[in-house]
């Protein structure tokens, strides 16, 4: 199963997150598919870039975000888009 996860980054307790489209067996830092997204939440408020086509993309070809990525979009209201865009098909 594909899944739309976080991958840590950065420096030793300065932790920065790339949100990545990833195979559910790879490791947490390893192989990905595609960089859609990275999250800091080092900066107050923290901040999260998303591209938003390629998640809805992505979600839409089926692959599941992680419950905290499904927090975060949520925020971005990015998941309303895509439950729009599931129920107008």
């Amino acid at each position: 199963m594909v899944k739309i996860r976080l991958t840590r980054m950065g420096a030793k307790k300065k932790p920065f997150y790339r949100i990545v489209v990833a195979d559910s067996r790879s490791p947490r830092d390893g192989r990905f598919i595609e960089v859609v997204g990275n999250y800091d939440p080092l900066q107050k408020p923290a901040v999260v870039n998303v591209d938003e086509e390629k998640v809805i993309n992505w979600v839409m070809k089926g692959a599941q975000p992680t419950d905290t990525v499904r927090s975060l979009l949520s925020q971005k209201g990015i998941m309303a888009k895509i439950d729009a865009a599931r129920k107008s098909k």
